[in-house]
């Protein structure tokens, strides 16, 4: 156990750096402990938002040198970022701004990889490096399926980080990354460092022979408790999101429902596990399905939803302008996954972060983005004919898979439904429905894109995932004019069936997209939305009250992340706010004189 030394006025003081950069490189090797600014980019610099310094980052090997490299920053007093993949969308796991008062070591966790299956495949065992796509192969051939499947922007994302962002995924069956079964380190009130497992597996006492044992599996099925206590996925979801009459959302990050010491902590703790349920893999059918008029789809949704044999598998909905934006600025990521699948994304990913942070040192963005461009304009269309057709004909698209024991009973209804009226569908082939479903997951990228190869005309993305009421049936959004006329494209795409949207604003040069954003949360207020819906708060929500209390309980000296949520960044909250109230450590001795905040 290792406690954290001193007041707040000496975290607040710069830390010894050459002592405790030296600790580090002796922890995990000199190769694997970065501070120059060109190797340490692509880690301190987010997806798609945020950004700031960090006095190193450390990438561990094993778990116990995660654990080391934590005490080490702890008792330095600096600030502990964890971060998996980088692949968040609102700035989670990475530095926001440089108004921090200590100094930063941000552990990354891509070495770390792991999964261990339990329970003859029931169940599995991630560490912090471990993909979701390395999940979805080592569960293929025991066919089952992890709690989400690949296909978000950003390929490559971790397990750890799906769970702790309460990522909420495309299956309309298994609602957000839940897990109460997690082994994680935390500071408490008194300032020390402690270790927790909640796995149910019998590891031992020590961190040192429980993290070394978990790495090697050296346990047995007599280790695993199967109680039943804990759970390790949402056993509730499947009825919640049936109740299309219910007048509130069926899933969002500040569900207090949902928030469990790992899950929901937005890097609040360090995670180093997480036990969660797997799923069989069921035979499908995808039904592609167009109209011009909403009501179409609000019947298709509540028909499906309250009527079917089993539960719809996915339905993701495209707009007419993001179904165009995503075929020409998400057109690389179609391809890079469609020929040589998930797996090479992240290399990409990485590849492409030092490409462009060489030439930002020449005082040129985003050269990878125009290149890129400039080859694709050059390829056909990588869409199939029906595809491209329906885009022509619709406004509204809806991807749609079912089980094959829904597979009658959906068309019926379908034929039934649009008999006499101008939407349609078509039953897919296989290569089709992988094909549609893959432009549904590149669409959530192409802002990005179009931003970063317009930046003469493109201010920023006013990015945000909302979740609508059960029984909302005015889910299509009609802005104010002075809003829309800012507006270069508005992107509409999401989850359907749970009723979660994706909505992306591409505003124009000079806009303000933070007075923008929280002019669109009004609106969302009204119409008694909950926002953010499964990115999770990151730097660009603010917390709400469950959250941020969820956030203070896990973390009362405010080490992990600090700022996440439009929370404190400062020590222990902020001291000259809350000392004297429940959760300030009062162990720092902390003197509010000092404090002019």
């Amino acid at each position: 156990m290792t406690a954290v030394a001193g007041t707040q006025a000496q975290a607040r003081s710069r830390t010894d750096s050459p002592a405790l950069l030296a600790r580090l490189r002796e922890v995990v090797g000199a190769t694997h402990v970065l501070t120059q600014d060109a190797d340490t980019r692509r880690f301190r610099k987010g997806h798609r938002t945020g950004e700031g310094g960090v006095l190193a980052v450390v990438r561990p090997g094993t778990l116990l040198e995660q654990w080391q490299a934590m005490q080490a920053a702890v008792e330095a007093g600096c600030i502990v970022i964890m971060q998996a993949a980088n692949t968040g969308l609102t700035g989670g796991s990475t530095p926001d701004g440089n108004d921090y008062d200590r100094d930063i070591v941000l552990i990354s966790t891509l070495r770390l990889q792991g999964v261990q299956v339990i329970n003859d495949g029931a169940q599995v065992v991630c560490l912090p490096g471990a993909t979701l796509d390395r999940l979805e192969q080592t569960l293929a051939p025991l066919g089952r399926e992890p709690h989400s499947v690949i296909g978000s922007s950003c390929i490559g994302a971790s397990v750890l980080g799906g769970v702790c962002n309460n990522s909420g995924g495309a299956l309309v069956r298994r609602g957000p990354a839940y897990t109460e079964m997690a082994l994680y380190a935390a500071v408490d009130d008194s300032g020390t460092l402690r270790l927790v497992n909640h796995l149910g597996i019998a590891l031992g006492d020590s961190p040192e022979e429980i993290l070394t044992r978990l790495q090697a599996g050296q346990y047995g099925p007599a280790d695993v408790d199967n109680s039943g206590e804990r759970a390790a996925s949402d056993p509730r979801y499947g009825e919640h999101v049936r109740d299309v009459d219910a007048a509130t959302p069926a899933r969002f990050n500040a569900d207090p429902s949902r928030l469990f010491e790992a899950s929901g902590s937005a890097g609040k703790v360090g995670v180093f596990a997480v036990r969660l349920d797997t799923f069989p893999r069921e035979a499908s059918d995808v039904f592609y399905i167009g109209s011009n008029d909403p009501d179409d789809l609000t019947a298709v949704r509540r028909h499906l939803l309250t009527s079917l044999p089993s539960l719809p598998i996915a339905g993701e909905y495209i707009h007419r302008v993001a179904f165009d934006i995503g075929a020409r600025y998400g057109k690389d990521t179609f391809l890079l996954i469609d020929k040589l699948g998930t797996a090479k994304v992240p290399a990409a990913f990485a590849l492409k972060s030092r490409i462009d942070g060489f030439f930002e040192k020449l005082g040129l963005r985003n050269v990878t983005d125009h290149v890129i461009q400039a080859v694709m304009a050059l390829l056909p269309s990588h869409l199939p004919p029906r595809m491209r057709d329906y885009r022509n004909r619709y406004a509204h698209h809806l991807l749609l898979r079912v089980a094959k024991d829904s597979t009658d009973a959906t068309r019926a209804f379908l034929d039934a439904h649009f008999q006499g009226r101008e939407g349609g569908y078509f039953h897919c082939e296989p290569d089709e429905g992988r094909k549609a479903f893959l432009h549904r997951f590149a669409v959530a990228g192409a802002a990005i894109r179009y931003r970063d190869t317009h930046r003469g005309s493109v201010e920023d993305i006013v990015a945000l995932d909302i979740a609508l009421r059960r029984n909302d049936r005015e889910w299509v959004e009609t802005l104010p004019r002075d809003m829309d006329e800012v507006m270069v494209h508005k992107l509409y795409y999401g989850h359907f069936f749970c009723h979660v949207f994706h909505q992306d604003y591409i505003v124009k040069k000079g806009v303000d997209p933070l007075a923008m954003e929280h002019r669109m949360w009004t609106l969302l207020d009204a119409r008694q939305a909950e926002y953010p819906a499964e990115h999770n708060v990151g730097h660009l929500y603010e917390a709400k009250p469950a959250l941020s209390s969820h956030y203070r309980k896990l973390d009362p000296c405010n080490v992990f992340n600090p700022g996440i949520g439009h929370t404190s960044k400062l020590f222990g909250w902020g001291a000259c706010c809350d000392q004297g109230k429940p959760g300030f450590p009062a162990a720092y001795g902390y003197d509010a004189s000092q404090d002019a905040g």
